[in-house]
């Protein structure tokens, strides 16, 4: 991985909807044990992310980096398409 400039988080994620224009809805999965009994459980968290060529498809995935507001939900930019989930 190259050099950080900035103090900016990055994830990676995945794709769920491309229905709307310059934005995706990206998911990140993560996996806790449950707190009493220890079982493995997923959680999901959905973020909006810009994309300013539409490049990012349903199944993608990205790796989004934090910025400043850009609408009411929009809070991350993609970066990068890393791959094909499918």
């Amino acid at each position: 991985m190259d050099k950080r400039i900035n103090r900016r988080r990055f994830l990676t994620a995945t794709v769920v909807s491309d229905k709307m224009d310059k934005t995706r809805v990206v998911q990140i999965q993560k996996v806790t044990k449950h707190a009493k009994y220890e079982k493995p459980v997923r959680r999901f968290v959905r973020y909006k992310a810009h994309d300013e060529k539409n490049a990012a498809k349903t199944g993608d995935v990205v790796r989004i980096m934090e910025t400043r507001p850009l609408s009411k939900d929009k809070r991350w930019i993609i970066q990068e398409v890393i791959g094909s989930q499918a």
